[in-house]
């Protein structure tokens, strides 16, 4: 009986954010008659959150280096902007590029560009520049916004091409069981950066940083290197977040992605990233990324007041870093 114990516990243990997601799971859908499990109510769900679990995977890579990124909000917001002025209609008169037409590989690549831009400049300013990253990441979160804002001239930018949109708005498969592109794009992100973290140099190399920096700069690990490509990946990652965000909604604007940094952040930390750095798994990221839209969703579905949702969000930020610190204390 003790062994059993044990064993329960280390289960538990290991597999926290995954019992903690189908607890969710089973309470809500006790509490809604099993409506908010239909397809259509999971699809709405992947549809919401998928933008979010690019800006995570993202923000996961780089907290497993024992690094942060605030600046995932607004780099998504002016990649979103970026994106979506070349896939304006050219007849449109407020378009930012009026009478223009631009491939439609322009927009995609505009985003990308614009978001790996931020991600090296963040990851010089933390590797090479010695800042810390709260501080560096502070910093070009005021740039990004800075430009997003001179960039559009604080005007939505909408009437975007049908062909973009459907880039995000689209599904695919049967009538009665559509599959959004959206979690396809989501699907094949993971498994990528799956790849990458562990079975590449790179990937572990990123571990060893997170675990001791002057161990892993001992071990012939060029530390500031990898940290500049770990901030560039990310950048990259949130450029695809800002080109899907814009398709989905069909515009962008001063207000898009608002606060993603918080939700980002506090995905992969209940998806058991470590914020002393050296640990986390992208299967936890995304369990994460879908149980903090799982409380949403299902606050929103109770119709509880979303000032409460705030509350509740800051309670399992805390509540997750309190247990996370606690569990690597020996460690550290």
């Amino acid at each position: 009986m003790g062994l059993d114990k044990i064993k329960g516990r280390e289960f538990l243990a290991k597999y926290t954010t995954f019992v903690t997601f189908v607890a969710l799971v089973f309470v809500l859908g006790v509490l809604t008659g099993g409506q908010a499990l239909t397809w259509s109510s999971i699809k709405t769900l992947i549809i919401a959150e998928a933008v979010r679990a690019f800006a995570s995977l993202g923000v996961g890579m780089i907290i497993i280096t024992w690094g942060i990124d605030l600046s995932i909000g607004y780099v998504v917001c002016l990649c979103a902007s970026v994106a979506a002025s070349f896939a304006q209609i050219p007849e449109y008169e407020s378009a930012l590029y009026f009478g223009r037409s631009f491939p439609f590989f322009m927009p995609i690549l505009a985003g990308l560009v614009a978001g790996g831009l931020f991600g090296l400049l963040n990851g010089v300013l933390v590797a090479y520049g010695r800042l810390p990253p709260f501080i560096a990441t502070l910093g070009t979160m005021s740039l990004a916004r800075g430009v997003q804002l001179i960039y559009t001239k604080a005007q939505i930018v909408g009437s975007l091409k049908q062909g973009f949109k459907d880039i995000a708005q689209k599904s695919i498969g049967p009538a009665s069981f559509q599959i959004p592109l959206l979690g396809i794009y989501v699907a094949v992100a993971a498994v990528l950066v799956w790849v990458f973290l562990k079975h590449t140099k790179q990937g572990t190399h990123f571990y060893a940083i997170g675990g001791n920096p002057q161990a892993a700069r001992v071990s012939g690990i060029n530390v500031e290197k990898d940290l500049v490509c770990v901030y560039f990946y990310a950048g990259l990652l949130y450029g695809i977040a800002g080109v899907l965000q814009a398709s989905r909604l069909g515009l962008a604007n001063a207000l898009t992605a608002n606060g993603m940094e918080l939700d980002a952040i506090a995905a992969v930390t209940v998806g058991g990233v470590s914020q002393t750095g050296g640990v986390g798994t992208v299967g936890g990221m995304i369990i994460g990324v879908f149980t903090m839209g799982l409380i949403n969703y299902g606050m929103s579905f109770l119709s509880i007041d979303s000032y409460y949702q705030l509350l509740v969000k800051g309670a399992i930020i805390l509540i997750a870093v309190f247990f996370d610190m606690k569990k690597y204390a020996k460690r550290a």
